[in-house]
């Protein structure tokens, strides 16, 4: 993949070598008791929460090591295809996207753990999405583990997982997230893993998008970086994963779909760079995704 020496995104914070706050300092504690007593006031407990979330960020950089922040390959990486993302999604919005303007999310480089407004982030959980705070959260050495443990080596196939992750907030944006959350919140078990299965998928789709537009407008894709996407989304399809961690598969237990769904939607969405294709993924009877 071509990035070397390409734009970057401001859109990145470099929390490696920081440890979370584990608590709210004495300043802390005190505004938060105000902040309490505010609101049985009926008074706005705004400026005082404020106040506890100062005390927590500059705890968080108070406790940073000496490693935190370095300006290495991993984070020009990062900042570069994130820069892609926003270019490619901000023209695709202008031009499909009724009344809308892309909002780029911010993405956090962490190491070990740290706090999102979705709960602690782990490096063992791999890079997510959280729709909380609309923010992306990695720890470089999952792209260790993605060569490694799932045997998805290549610049390529680490853009991939940073391009399927800025999908999810895309989907946010758009609307679609909020039909997957209705799924989760009707209790409903089966319902819930379909839906995130079509919300997965989807956003295997729209990560095909952006390498499409990538590509076409920066000339990013190098012999073999295809099939180096292709090998992840194979690999980290449910079926897979279920076969190396337990022996067997339960297609009732999948989340993301299986491989070679991730494959093929990720290919559609190459194939075509059509952002309005991915509706036809919550049209579809489940049976034909």
């Amino acid at each position: 993949m071509r990035w070397q020496g390409r734009e970057r995104s401001e859109n990145v914070e470099d929390r490696r070598g920081m440890r979370p706050a584990t608590a709210v300092g004495g300043g802390g504690l005190l505004a938060l008791i105000v902040a309490i007593v505010a609101i049985l006031l009926g008074a706005d407990p705004r400026p005082f929460l404020g106040a506890v979330g100062e005390q927590q960020r500059q705890a968080q950089v108070r406790q940073a090591g000496d490693g935190a922040g370095v300006d290495d390959q991993t984070r020009e990486f990062i900042e570069v295809v994130l820069r892609d993302t926003e270019t490619v999604w901000s023209q695709l919005f202008a031009e499909q996207v009724q009344g809308g303007a892309y909002r780029p999310p911010k993405l956090i480089i962490f190491s070990g753990t740290d706090r999102s407004g979705c709960g602690m982030a782990n490096a063992e959980m791999g890079p997510f999405y959280c729709p909380a705070d609309q923010q992306i959260y990695i720890d470089p050495t999952f792209f260790d583990q993605l060569k490694e443990r799932h045997n998805a080596p290549g610049d390529f196939a680490q853009a991939y997982v940073i391009a399927h992750e800025v999908s999810h907030h895309v989907q946010k944006l758009i609307g679609f997230a909020e039909i997957a959350d209705r799924a989760r919140r009707s209790g409903d078990q089966t319902a819930a893993n379909r839906a995130s299965v079509r919300l997965e998928l989807q956003a295997d789709y729209l990560a095909g998008v952006w390498a499409h537009h990538a590509h076409k407008e920066y000339d990013i894709l190098e012999p073999g970086d295809i099939a180096e996407a292709m090998n992840a989304a194979n690999q980290i399809g449910d079926d897979t994963l279920q076969r190396l961690s337990q022996g067997f598969v339960v297609p009732e237990r999948f989340t993301h779909g299986s491989s070679e769904q991730r494959v093929r939607w990720f290919k559609s969405g190459l194939a075509t760079g059509d952002l309005n294709g991915c509706q036809q993924l919550f049209e579809l009877d489940y049976a034909q995704l």
